[in-house]
């Protein structure tokens, strides 16, 4: 909601998802799935999951202050006096979906919709910012990216807002179609496609024409951002060009050879106070800022945002300007401190996801930052989920960017990457478990004062545990004879 007027009333949700109601009409704040985060005036829409079941916490909503409820069916017990908050409709999923559309059909704002397989999550808030220079912005929450996450996100919407910007995301092909029909960006951008969620795929090429999918949803002048450093770039424009000859794409490119062709492209990068200084060129024009956060995948997100803004029509200037206060998502480049005995450790907290592309990058960074504080790199790594049978050699593969970085010690955790421990030289094996919260011990005596430590894994790794331990344990001084292998 912005300035006065309510996001919805119970009367907007019913006719918007053809529902019923019985009670008064009332206004409606906010919109929520999680009885735990509603807020006084939320409408609260109770879905079916997989292992959950909304209605069972509809009365706690209600007791937190729901304005409204969205449900497919009355629990029993629920008080006579709560009737008058439902909207009974057949299926709340169907029905959120169908708010998430009536909020895109009333929004007269332009929007902006991120996919690929690494940097959705950090580009989008970058996006994000930099457009908090032009307007209001609207953007999703956390990595609320699917069937339920972008309806969600749009129905949150307010409609007089100037920009939202809304991940995409996928573990399977065709999920991005729907989302982007329902989302219909102005500018739709692909990050970079790599090997995540391969499991599900037959190679890279079937994740090319998955992340593709994006532009199915494109407004009729939309604008494709694509990535031309990416070597599925070729395959991502023939799909724009054939099936949305319409749309304009507008690329960008970090590297030498890439940046000779591309409409935005880095002329130079310099680690800066904890940042990066960035001198980058946009359809020709110089444009000089600085990004608050390291590492070059941030440089390459932010080439990103700067082809979003063209893409826009905007003058780069003020978005670039607004990068300078980016901060990195929880668990995905977050740097934390814990102060020791002998000194401190910096830990890089990876912990959200992992895939191949976004460990190199992590592995990168880690390395900037260890020379930058003249410690040791410490690797922290968990299984890389959702591979299928490319994971053993893909895991492996790690071995060359490890060595490459000087990592001197690597710590792993899962079946998968007890092939990457498997192939490590003797001297670099810091241990290897079962589990995250197995090797952690193992972890917390093995670390030194001065240390950079890198933890990373899957979300189904539950890596930060080894965080957890670091800071509850803190760190002792490295013993060399113990885990060695």
């Amino acid at each position: 909601m912005t300035g006065n007027r309510p996001l919805w009333t119970i009367a907007a949700v019913a006719t918007a998802t053809g529902g019923s109601v019985s009670g008064a009409d009332a206004a409606i704040s906010g919109v929520a799935i999680d009885s735990r985060e509603v807020r006084p005036g939320d409408l609260f829409v109770a879905l079916l999951g997989d292992t959950n079941d909304g209605h069972d916490y509809l009365s706690a909503a209600l007791v937190n202050g729901a304005a409204a409820a969205l449900v497919h069916r009355v629990p029993e017990g629920l008080p006579a006096d709560a009737a008058a908050k439902l909207i009974r409709v057949g299926d709340t999923m169907a029905a959120l979906q169908a708010l998430g559309a009536a909020a895109r059909a009333r929004f007269g704002g332009r929007v902006v919709a991120v996919t690929g397989s690494v940097g959705k999550t950090g580009t989008r808030g970058a996006i994000a910012r930099a457009l908090g220079a032009y307007g209001v912005v609207h953007q999703s929450l956390r990595s609320f990216n699917n069937h339920w996450g972008v309806p969600l996100s749009l129905a949150r919407m307010p409609a007089d807002a100037d920009y939202a910007v809304l991940e995409l995301g996928m573990n399977h092909a065709g999920e991005i179609d729907a989302l982007s029909r329902l989302a219909r960006p102005h500018v739709a951008l692909v990050t970079k496609v790599a090997p995540a969620h391969l499991g599900n795929f037959r190679n890279e090429e079937e994740i090319a024409d998955a992340k593709a999918e994006i532009f199915n949803g494109l407004e009729a002048d939309g604008v494709a951002v694509l990535n031309r450093d990416n070597r599925h770039f070729d395959r991502l424009a023939a799909a724009v060009l054939l099936g949305h000859p319409a749309t304009r794409i507008v690329d960008f490119a970090a590297s030498r050879h890439g940046a000779q062709r591309a409409m935005i492209r880095l002329i130079k990068a310099t680690p800066a106070g904890g940042g990066t200084a960035v001198a980058a060129e946009v359809a020709g024009r110089p444009v000089d800022f600085v990004i608050g956060v390291p590492g070059a995948h941030w440089v390459e997100n932010a080439l990103a945002v700067l082809g979003v803004l063209h893409g826009l029509g905007l003058e780069p200037g003020p978005g670039a300007a607004a990068l300078a206060a980016l901060e990195a998502p929880e668990g995905r480049g977050t740097q934390i401190r814990i102060p020791t005995a002998g000194g401190g450790l910096l830990v890089i907290d990876e912990t959200y996801n992992a895939n191949p592309e976004s460990m190199r990058a992590a592995i990168a960074l880690g390395a900037d930052l260890a020379r930058a504080e003249g410690g040791r790199l410490v690797a922290v790594l968990g299984d890389m989920l959702e591979l299928g049978d490319h994971a053993e050699r893909l895991h492996r593969e790690l071995t060359a960017p490890l060595v490459d970085a000087g990592v001197a010690v690597v710590y792993t955790a899962g079946p998968a990457m007890m092939h990457l421990h498997d192939g490590l030289d003797p001297d670099r094996r810091g241990g290897h478990a079962g589990t995250s919260e197995d090797l952690a011990p193992a972890v917390v005596r093995g670390v030194a004062p001065g240390d950079v430590v890198l933890v990373k894994g899957s979300r189904g790794m539950r890596m930060e545990r080894v965080i957890a331990a670091l800071k509850a344990a803190g760190a002792r001084p490295a013993d060399t004879d113990t885990d060695k292998g």
